[in-house]
């Protein structure tokens, strides 16, 4: 079934997942934690829920740009994802095929336009939640940037 770029919208209004969504992710994270027929780049992201204490697994795409590796989140700043791994200090499992303990650490907004840009030519599920054409100048990605989270990919000490 492909979804429209509306349908993908109104699977996140309000900047959080609906019933469908969840249960896509939920067979997502399973596909993806498991390398079934998914590329290398999307990944399962796994992290310490801040409340709940439990872990939370859920479908990334991982964006290489300058020999580094980025997670990007699509729904900005208000993402459940993005305030677990903030409340973790950054520490999470990333799963493809076999579990790799990693470190996230939060890019500076004023440098996240590139990583941005790149994401969307690489996660086109992405590109109806955020406002800008994938093709646009940087400077429309500079313009953005801020609401959108990025985190460096890193070893776990």
């Amino acid at each position: 079934m492909l979804l429209t770029d509306a349908m993908r919208r109104r699977l996140y209004l309000g900047g959080r997942p609906n019933g469908l969504a969840r249960a896509l992710n939920r067979i997502s994270a399973f596909q993806f934690g498991r390398a079934l027929l998914a590329p290398p780049d999307w990944v399962t992201l796994e992290v310490v829920g801040r409340r709940s204490g439990n872990v939370v697994a859920l479908p990334l795409v991982v964006t290489r740009y300058r020999g580094e590796h980025y997670l990007v989140s699509m729904l900005g700043d208000g993402a459940n994802w993005v305030a677990n791994v903030r409340a973790a200090g950054g520490a999470a499992v990333l799963r493809h095929g076999r579990r790799r303990p990693v470190r996230l650490v939060e890019v500076d907004a004023d440098q996240r336009a590139p990583i941005l840009q790149r994401y969307l030519a690489v996660a086109p599920g992405a590109r109806p939640h955020i406002p800008v054409d994938r093709r646009a100048p940087l400077s429309e990605f500079d313009r953005i940037a801020a609401g959108f989270p990025v985190f460096r990919i890193t070893a776990r000490e």
